[in-house]
């Protein structure tokens, strides 16, 4: 049933069916805003999965590669080797807009660009395991980059479908079926009103035409 605040006008009825039209098409604009959403999530959360996987594996075998090397070295001249870094690496952060979400995206920068500035020691005292360790730290470090990108851009997508939703749940299930609702009632009371207004309209016609043959008839016979 329609609100009861609801005043069956013309004007009412003409609003009311803009704004319907403005939810439909609102509507689908949401629901293609997020099918794509979901279609470019599903993408990324493969790729997040294959980069997490292969960055874990890095990881595992970066580890393996330093126990080695601290067999091969005591600790004080592990930590000495590594104590000063040669190499700095920083990140540049742009935002790419994608159906209005904003993906951080980051672009490794090094102070240096020589490869050999990751060891920080000299090779005379070192063991060659613990380049072999620097060295695979080395070899994922972009993998771990992207991945960072991946998951922050899968969190916020994922926030955003989720809005999205929502507002085409609202749309679909609350404010169409509602101005639909409300656009019948008005149209309703309007016929009615219509059809009163004709019916009063015929009445007063035949009072007119009644009163007219009426006098008529006494004008006849005088």
């Amino acid at each position: 049933m329609a609100s009861k605040t609801i005043i069956p006008t013309r004007m009412e009825l003409t609003k009311l069916k803009k704004t319907l039209i403005t939810a439909v098409r609102g509507h689908k604009l949401l629901k293609d805003k997020r099918d794509e959403l979901m279609r470019q999530f599903l993408e990324l959360a493969k790729e997040n999965m294959e980069l997490r996987l292969k960055v874990e594996k890095g990881i595992s075998h970066a580890n393996k590669n330093f126990v080695i090397a601290r067999a091969a070295m005591n600790i004080p001249e592990m930590k000495l080797a590594l104590m000063m870094p040669k190499q700095e690496v920083s990140l540049d952060i742009t935002l790419e807009n994608i159906m209005s979400v904003n993906i951080p995206k980051y672009e490794v920068k090094t102070r240096t660009k020589n490869v050999n500035d990751i060891y920080s020691y000299g090779y005379a005292f070192t063991s060659g395991d613990l380049d072999d360790a620097v060295w695979s730290l080395e070899n994922i470090l972009d993998d771990m980059i992207r991945l960072a990108e991946v998951e922050k851009a899968c969190q916020l997508m994922s926030t955003e479908i989720e809005k999205t939703r929502r507002r085409v749940n609202a749309l679909e299930h609350v404010i169409i079926p509602e101005a639909q609702k409300n656009i019948k009632y008005i149209s309703m009371k309007l016929d009615e009103n219509e059809r009163s207004s004709q019916v009063r309209l015929m009445k007063v016609k035949d009072m007119m035409l009644e009163e007219a043959h009426g006098y008529k008839e006494r004008e006849h016979m005088e």
